[in-house]
Parts: C-alpha cells; sequence; structure tokens
C-alpha cells in the first residue's frame, strides 16, 4: 500500500513540475530577480527588488476574436541573452547611453485545441525591466485580432501614485495628483508610484509601433493593461504575426533616479536614419503667447499676428539674440469661421516666401505649421507635396496639430488608428529632411532613438493654461512634478520662458517667479525649445541672457535634488563644451537647497552665473524679483540656493581656468 501511494505522489508530482515550473533571471548587478512561469497553463511573472517583493503572481496573455493566449499552455523551450554596449545619441539629455541587460525568451504552446503559440521576451536592466509579446507567424492564424491584452502587474501592497485619468483627459492635458493606486480610476502612463520610502517605480511603454496605447485600471492592487481602443471596440489589427510594444517598469531607491534611467530608448529600434547631419537641435521664439494673451489673432484680421511685417520683426529679433527658428502660427487659411484648411497658400497678408528669404538671410529658420483640427486624413493626404514644398525652400521644421476631440471624427489618437497615422508623418518627413514638433500627440515611447527627426512632443498640460485656464491655470507644484511623470516618457513642448506675468484672466498667469521661469528652461526637457513671451517682454531683460547661452541638447546629466511634486535641481552639460547648466525650482513652498558640484572637471576652476529669486521674491506679490551674481567654484564647492515661494534658480558654469 505503501509502495502504491508513494508510486502515486511520484507520478503525480511528475505531472504537476510542468505546471509549476519557473525561470529565473536577475539584473546585470543582480539587484533586480524576475520569475517567470506558469501556473495551471497561464503564463506569469513576479519581482523581486533587493529580495523585496515588487509584483506578486501577475499573469499574461490576450483575448482574441477567435479564441485566447492567455491558458493552457506548456513551455516548449527557453532562450537566454546579454547584451552589453553604448551607443551615441543624435540628440538627447545624455550624448552616450549605456544598454546593459539579460534577456529570457519562453516560447509558449497551447496543449489542445490549434495549439497556438506565443513568446514572451523579458529583459531585465538593473534600473527596471521590460517585456513584449511576440505572436509568431502559424497557420492556424491568418489574421490577429486583439479584443484584449491581459498584462498585469500585481503590486505586493497599496501604494501612492501619481497619474492622470485616461478617459477624462484629453491630449494628456491634465495635472497629476497623487493618491492610493486602488482608488484610482482607468490611468494614463507612465504612472510613477511610490512603493515605498526607498523603492520607486514607474510603469509605462517603449517602441509603441502599430499598436493601442496603453492605460492601466486598478483592481485593487493589482494593475491591469486596458489598450486604447478602435471606435468598434477592438484593440489592436494584426497580420499573419504580431509584436506588442514593450511594458517597462522602472525600479530604483530614489526618485531622481527615474529621470536618469534609459529603459525605454534602449527598448527602441536604433537610428533608421542614415545621414542625421541635417537633424539640429535649437531654440526657437514665435507668435504664439500674444495670441494666447488675446492680443493677436490666428486668423486674419485688424489683429493679425502672422503678417509679413510682425514676422520681420521676430526674425530680426531671433538673430540678434541667437534663435535658431522662428514660428508664425495662423499664416494659412483654416484658422477662421468656415474657412477651408490649406498648407500652401498664405493668408493675404503674409508672403511666406518673402518671409522664409528674409529669415534664411538673417540665419534663421521658418518653422513650418499644419494644424489639421483633427482631420488626420487630411494631413496624410497633403503631407508629401508639403514636405516637398518646404524642403525647397530650405524649411526644416514644422509643428503638426490635432486640436479637435476625435482623429476624423470617430478614432481617438493614441488607438492603433492614430498610432499609424503619427509613424506616417514621422517617416516621410524624413524623407524631406523634415524636423517634427508633435502637438496633440499620443504619448511618446522613444521613437525618437528610431526617427530622431521626431524632436519634441506635447502631450503636456503646457503653459497655454497659464494665459487662459479660468480656474487660475497651472498650480505651483505642476512644473516639480511633471519631470517625475510625463517627463519620463520623454521630450516635452512645454514652451516655458515667459517673462511678463499680466492677467488676462484674472488671477490667470504663470504661478512662479522670473527665476523658476529660468530654471523651467532647463528642467523641461526638449531638443527644440521654445522661449514662449512676446519679444517685447525679453527685449532689456537681464535673464535673457541665460537663455540665450543655454544650449538644448546635452553630453550628461544630474540630477543632486528633488522629491516629487515638491522641488528638483537638474544639472546639464552642454556637447562639445565645457559649460554646465543648473534649473532648480520649488512649488509653493519657499526652500533653501544645497547642490555639491563635485560633477566638475577637477582640473577646472568655474565661474558660476546664478540667476536667483531676489529678497523680496514671492510668486504672488513679487514675481519679477530677480538677483544676479557670480561667484567662483570648483568640483569642491557647494551652490547654496534659496528658492522663493514657488521660485527658482538657474545657473550658468563657465570654466573660468585649468589647475
Amino acid at each position: 500500500m505503501k509502495q502504491r501511494l508513494l508510486a502515486t505522489l511520484v507520478i503525480a508530482a511528475f505531472y504537476l513540475l510542468p505546471l509549476m515550473a519557473q525561470e529565473h533571471i536577475s539584473s546585470p548587478n543582480g539587484k533586480i530577480q524576475l520569475s517567470v512561469g506558469l501556473k495551471s497553463g497561464r503564463p506569469y511573472y513576479e519581482l523581486k527588488y533587493h529580495d523585496r517583493n515588487i509584483f506578486n503572481t501577475s499573469f499574461l496573455g490576450y483575448k482574441l476574436s477567435d479564441g485566447n493566449l492567455d491558458s493552457d499552455f506548456k513551455i516548449i523551450s527557453c532562450t537566454r541573452t546579454t547584451k552589453d554596449e553604448t551607443w551615441q545619441q543624435v540628440w538627447g539629455e545624455e550624448e552616450f547611453v549605456k544598454n546593459h541587460y539579460n534577456e529570457l525568451t519562453i516560447h509558449l504552446q497551447q496543449k489542445k485545441g490549434l495549439k497556438r503559440k506565443l513568446d514572451i521576451v523579458f529583459r531585465i536592466f538593473d534600473d527596471g525591466i521590460g517585456f513584449r509579446y511576440i505572436i509568431p507567424e502559424q497557420k492556424t492564424l491568418n489574421t490577429i485580432i486583439i479584443n484584449e491584452e491581459e498584462t498585469q502587474f500585481a503590486l505586493a501592497h497599496d501604494a501612492e501614485a501619481w497619474s492622470i485619468p485616461s478617459n477624462h483627459t484629453e491630449y494628456f492635458e491634465g495635472i497629476y495628483r497623487k493618491s492610493l493606486i486602488s482608488t484610482k480610476d482607468t490611468v494614463c502612463t507612465p504612472l510613477t508610484i511610490e512603493y515605498e520610502p526607498d523603492i520607486y517605480l514607474s510603469i509605462h511603454e517603449a517602441a509603441l509601433n502599430d499598436y493601442a496605447s496603453l492605460n492601466l485600471t486598478p483592481r485593487g492592487n493589482t494593475l491591469t493593461s486596458a489598450l486604447t481602443p478602435w471606435s468598434n471596440g477592438i484593440k489592436v489589427y494584426g497580420n499573419k504575426n504580431l509584436m506588442s510594444p514593450w511594458r517597462t517598469v522602472i525600479v530604483v531607491q530614489k526618485a531622481t533616479d527615474l529621470l536618469l534611467s534609459r529603459i525605454m530608448l534602449n527598448l527602441n529600434d536604433p537610428c533608421k536614419i542614415e545621414d542625421t547631419s541635417w537633424i539640429k537641435p535649437g531654440k526657437y521664439i514665435g507668435i504664439w503667447w500674444s495670441i494666447h494673451k488675446k492680443k493677436n489673432t490666428w486668423e486674419m484680421g485688424p489683429n493679425h499676428g502672422a503678417t509679413t511685417a510682425n514676422v520681420k520683426r521676430y526674425i530680426d529679433f531671433a538673430a540678434r539674440h541667437g534663435f535658431s527658428g522662428i514660428l508664425a502660427e495662423g499664416w494659412n487659411p483654416g484658422w477662421g469661421n468656415g474657412e477651408k484648411i490649406t498648407y500652401q497658400k498664405s493668408y493675404p497678408d503674409f508672403n511666406i516666401e518673402e518671409a522664409n528669404q528674409y529669415a534664411r538671410s538673417k540665419g534663421v529658420r521658418f518653422i513650418g505649421h499644419m494644424e489639421s483640427w483633427g482631420n488626420s486624413k487630411l494631413i496624410e493626404t497633403e503631407m508629401d507635396s508639403v514636405f516637398r514644398w518646404f524642403h525647397s525652400m530650405d524649411m526644416n521644421t514644422v509643428k503638426t496639430g490635432y486640436v479637435g476631440h476625435k482623429f476624423d471624427g470617430k478614432e481617438l489618437s493614441k488607438s492603433q488608428y492614430g498610432i499609424r497615422h503619427y509613424r506616417k508623418v514621422i517617416e516621410t518627413a524624413a524623407r524631406y529632411h523634415i524636423m517634427i514638433n508633435n502637438h496633440e500627440p499620443a504619448m511618446p515611447t522613444g521613437i525618437q532613438r528610431t526617427w530622431p527627426n521626431l524632436m519634441t512632443q506635447e502631450g503636456v498640460r503646457g503653459q497655454e493654461y497659464n494665459a487662459w485656464d479660468k480656474k487660475g491655470g497651472n498650480p505651483p507644484e505642476h512644473t516639480a512634478t511633471l519631470p517625475y511623470t510625463r517627463g519620463l516618457a520623454g521630450p516635452t513642448d512645454f514652451t516655458p520662458a515667459i517673462f511678463n506675468f499680466s492677467e488676462v484672466i484674472k488671477g490667470t498667469r504663470p504661478h512662479s517667479t522670473l527665476a523658476k521661469q529660468l530654471a523651467e528652461f532647463v528642467i523641461i526637457y526638449s531638443p527644440l525649445q521654445m522661449a514662449a513671451d512676446e519679444i517685447e517682454n525679453y527685449e532689456g531683460q537681464p535673464a535673457l541672457t541665460f537663455i540665450e547661452n543655454c544650449p538644448t541638447t546635452w553630453s550628461q546629466m544630474v540630477v543632486p535634488n528633488g522629491k516629487i511634486g515638491q522641488y528638483i535641481t537638474i544639472v546639464r552639460k552642454e556637447r562639445n563644451g565645457d559649460s554646465w547648466f543648473l534649473g532648480s525650482l520649488t512649488d509653493n513652498k519657499a526652500r533653501e537647497l544645497d547642490v555639491r558640484l563635485d560633477f566638475l572637471d577637477a582640473d577646472k576652476k568655474y565661474t558660476a552665473i546664478i540667476y536667483e529669486d531676489g529678497p523680496e521674491a514671492d510668486f504672488e506679490t513679487n514675481p519679477m524679483a530677480m538677483s544676479i551674481r557670480q561667484i567662483k567654484v570648483d568640483c569642491n564647492s557647494t551652490l547654496h540656493l534659496k528658492l522663493a515661494r514657488s521660485g527658482g534658480a538657474a545657473v550658468q558654469l563657465k570654466v573660468a581656468s585649468k589647475l
């Protein structure tokens, strides 16, 4: 009897083993541990950091229109690889990016029925993970229609996170709010989580190609993927095979370390543009803020902003102060009521050829503009000829826009429909050596590594809310939160550097000091950075010198201090030079911060030119109060910064001598 019972237990263990089988993989430094396997035929993963549980059993899979790929699996095989390389960015917050990971791919096949296959690839970095699905080509799947992606992030316990709601925030233009995950509705990514006092997470995605954007729905402590649907409810259409975007999780000990992760970029394909010499970051100005402040109009009329004469004034200013570009919105018909949009015809009071030639004679480039009002098909129809026309005039930058609730009246911009459109625009623009500044985008996912002509994108509650928002504009903590949230997705066209705080709507203006506006020019990263104010407000203002000197692409980045929604300091080193630029800002509380300068070269002395809040500065009562001073520093020095309420500091560190 005992022998028969033992034999039964051995046989049972033999059959149960594959159902509970686990594969293990760690980050190169061993601090992140991932377990992957099957439970009752369902694929799952578990995540630990420093041997502490982050994600408990988190199931994976798909529901397709003709069956499911989420259960009844067996593991056919596993493959492992590792990579350790460093690659160079065309532009960015750092020039060189380290890409070091261990990779595990599990190859699955269902045991019954059509015996369909599914591969799941995991890459483990020292600061987080990425994983993606691959549905390989197979005879039992001629087409792929995804009804649901069932990815889970099953947190071991509840935690507070900063988010914007997915269903109530158009074009991601919301204020990030902090609350427990379990209390949230469906949210957009990146989702930044204060998991424990010494563990911070950010969940997002990378390499979004011909797929729907990711949202997350909490069910208790478990976050489940919620893809943005087509108007018919379908999430994704594929062909005979499908490769999903990477689902990414940054895992670090300090909130400031979130900003230093390059997981998203590393999970995108290398650059596909052979000659990138025409891709040039820079600073630009434009007839934009005056329109938002109701002084000028987009449409033609007595106060039209984009007249030839007015644009020439801006071009002259740009040339005098070292700006590489000038943007004039509203030069083409389509802005007035009942007007048909056209991109190759000017209003009668604007001569684009004349303005462009004048700009080129001054060493400035005129930036094109294609606002579609959500009519993405119009842009697709005309972009080839428009980009060719712009290229013939040596115009190399275009701002695209999609103001309107849905693309072509029916589809969400972050659905697969919208993602396909954005990609067509980027690739077509690359053929004509056009750089793109995309407004009303899908949330960025690192595509700029592959297509570096995608320079910057909006997807943020930006500066314009400080002109006309009837609720009063952006709160002081807004720009102290964005670097840890929206900023993790990539370059952000926030349009900083407002120098005049007058109000058109009572109580609505930038709720910051002048020094904080300078700090935002460094902190909110964009390789095409707009100094957004009217040129009249820059004339004769000493603070403009900082912007004149500040680059928009960098070789190194340091984050000396910060706390989400409260304060942050970022330091950047210019490319092809020795100067560093520092930005520091705070919420509605005054702060004193010490910044050690140990990142400076040890063999050099520096002059620190410090633009800081004056002694009487206050964002409500005295926002313009600012002091400028110079001191000598080196790598052993510490800067002591006094930030007023919603204030800031901006510092240029110039080499004074070598030791």
